[in-house]
């Protein structure tokens, strides 16, 4: 928890600073009034005393009061600012961390649980920070304060408090043993609930295609009730703390005026008011004691789910992305857009084998690679490694003749043009979706997106939209179809004036006539720019300049359609399974 502080700026160590003085100032009020208390009591027993010194005493005593509170608010406000501005800055450095991860740290971690600790745990740190931190300056001065004020006036009034305090600090130990546990379970539970959530709303369609309403109602309930259960055993413990403070603070009160009792009747009428004067003061100063174990309780509540949560933060921003910035390339490409895969191999992580081995072809600018295979062969695995969504296990992938690992991921990524293989639209207007693909460089302008659209075979479509290219676009585009999403998302990637585009099965949802209008766009028009295509129809990938065949990981074929057809089986029995033979040989 310790380590959360190194993120708190200058200007937050300065709150803090004010915070530390106006608690100072308010206990240094607080304490004061009992003394008040006690003149005003001596006055009022005292006979002859004048009722103007009085008032005057009861005026400081009221001027004290609302100086405390004055100095409450005044902490408060300053520790919202602390908690406001560490919030701020954890989000910030968690986003940007979870930015850098490459997918393996991605899958690592779980979207579910990087969205919790980018929100809840964050959220846990910034309530500590709220709450705790004028309680945690304040009980012990106020506890130390106290305690020295109250510490001569008398054995028995001292042993009572000492015993209360004792009784206090096993409670909140048998606490702590048995509530700790259970806090550190929370988070992950919640981990876990948000998995289902999200998992369910995601597969929604799923859902109720197959009629599982029941079973994914059912797999809610599980995780609902276990993070129920947990939090309510954790709730009934912190429960017992404001029933046995209650009665540990009303207590010591009985016992004081008790013990006071005893000691006015037992001494001379002289010393009769003083005692009596000394027991009024005596039980604010006590109860000021347990107000500031009451403060140290409220922290206890906070502290052990904060510091789960601090940690689990830390985890995040400590984690070392795999996938590094390399030196940045400074060498200009004889032939911009060529790709070359040297013996590549590449194994995912805890894997038993390599997904693809000994991979080796190269694509030259202009040119059109495809790569057809069985599901499971390694199809998007491959291209997946060109933009390093994940960097070789063996071998070496070269973008312009460079090793793409020399290149600051911002450079190379650059020079693609990536379309996936689940069409992804973002909330927003239909230009915005298009114009996306500009990343880090000036944003398209409208001829340059209505260009894309068109070579796309999206124009025709969005033109037809109520507002045309200002159509909105609902979240995860849920309001365009599977074509229509796929034909902007690679209008997209076309709007990025690429050195290379890579196309994952991106014609999935397209018709013949489509898919063949669009191939013959991208030909006409983007004669200079590397198209990498993953594809399983024979159709789409026919004229290709060259067709890699790949099978379990390894490349079993790689040439022209027809030279394919002869010298290569496994393309043979793709090809005779979608074509009749009359198609394959009239092309």
């Amino acid at each position: 928890m310790g380590r959360i502080f190194k993120y708190l700026k200058a200007r937050q160590w300065l709150y803090v600073f004010f915070c530390f003085v106006f608690v100072v100032l308010g206990v240094c009020l607080e304490l004061k009034m009992p003394d008040y208390m006690s003149k005003i009591t001596m006055l009022v027993e005292t006979p002859g005393s004048e009722m103007s010194e009085v008032l005057k005493q009861g005026g400081m005593m009221l001027l004290c009061a609302v100086g405390s509170m004055i100095t409450i608010i005044v902490t408060s406000f300053f520790a919202a600012k602390v908690g406001a501005g560490i919030s701020k800055t954890l989000r910030d450095n968690v986003y940007n961390k979870v930015m850098d991860f490459s997918m393996e740290e991605i899958g690592r971690f779980s979207t579910a649980s990087l969205i919790n600790r980018t929100t809840n745990d964050i959220t846990q740190v910034q309530m500590l920070f709220v709450m705790g931190l004028s309680m945690v300056i304040k009980a012990p001065i106020m506890a130390v304060w106290a305690i020295i004020k109250i510490a001569d006036k008398n054995l028995q009034w001292t042993t009572a408090t000492a015993v209360a305090v004792g009784v206090l600090i096993l409670m909140l130990l048998t606490l702590m043993i048995f509530a700790v546990p259970r806090f550190k379970k929370i988070q992950t539970l919640t981990d876990n609930l948000n998995r289902v959530t999200r998992e369910q709303l995601n597969g929604i369609r799923v859902v109720r295609a197959y009629n599982a309403e029941s079973y994914q109602e059912e797999k809610f309930k599980v995780a609902n009730n276990a993070l129920t259960n947990n939090n309510l055993v954790v709730q009934r413990l912190m429960a017992i703390i404001g029933p046995v403070m209650t009665l540990i603070s009303s207590g010591l009160s009985v016992a004081v005026y008790w013990i006071g009792v005893i000691l006015i009747e037992n001494a001379a009428v002289t010393d009769k008011l003083t005692i009596f004067s000394d027991m009024v003061v005596f039980t604010n100063y006590a109860m000021q004691v347990i107000m500031s174990f009451m403060m140290f309780a409220m922290v206890f509540i906070l502290f052990p789910r904060a510091q789960v949560s601090a940690k689990r933060i830390l985890e995040v921003l400590d984690c070392d992305p795999r996938i590094k910035d390399g030196m940045g390339c400074d060498k200009v490409a004889a032939t911009k857009g060529s790709i070359e895969f040297n013996k590549v191999s590449f194994r995912y992580p805890d894997a038993g084998s390599d997904a693809i081995s000994d991979i080796s072809f190269k694509a030259g600018k202009g040119e059109t690679v495809a790569i057809i295979g069985a599901t499971g062969s390694g199809k998007t695995t491959l291209i997946n490694l060109i933009p390093r969504l994940f960097d070789v296990t063996g071998g070496e992938v070269l973008v312009d003749g460079v090793n793409v690992k020399d290149y600051t991921l911002e450079e190379l990524r650059d020079k693609i043009g990536y379309i996936s293989q689940k069409a992804i639209l973002f909330s927003g207007s239909v230009e915005s979706n298009i114009g996306y693909g500009g990343g880090n460089r000036p944003q398209a302008t409208e001829d340059d997106i209505k260009k894309a659209a068109k070579i796309a075979q999206s124009d025709d479509f969005i033109s037809k939209m109520p507002d045309g290219y200002a159509s909105r676009i609902a979240q995860g585009g849920t309001n365009v179809s599977g074509g229509q999403k796929q034909r902007i998302s690679i209008a997209r990637a076309i709007a990025r004036k690429p050195e290379i585009l890579i196309f994952d099965d991106s014609f999935s949802a397209l018709d013949y006539k489509t898919d063949r209008a669009l191939r013959q766009a991208l030909e006409d028009s983007l004669k200079d720019t590397t198209r990498v295509i993953v594809a399983q129809r024979i159709g789409t990938i026919r004229n290709a300049d060259k067709i890699i065949v790949l099978e379990h990981g390894k490349v079993v074929g790689i040439g022209k359609h027809d030279d394919l057809l002869k010298n290569c089986e496994v393309y043979k029995e793709i090809a005779e399974s979608q074509l009749s033979k009359e198609e394959l040989a009239n092309g």
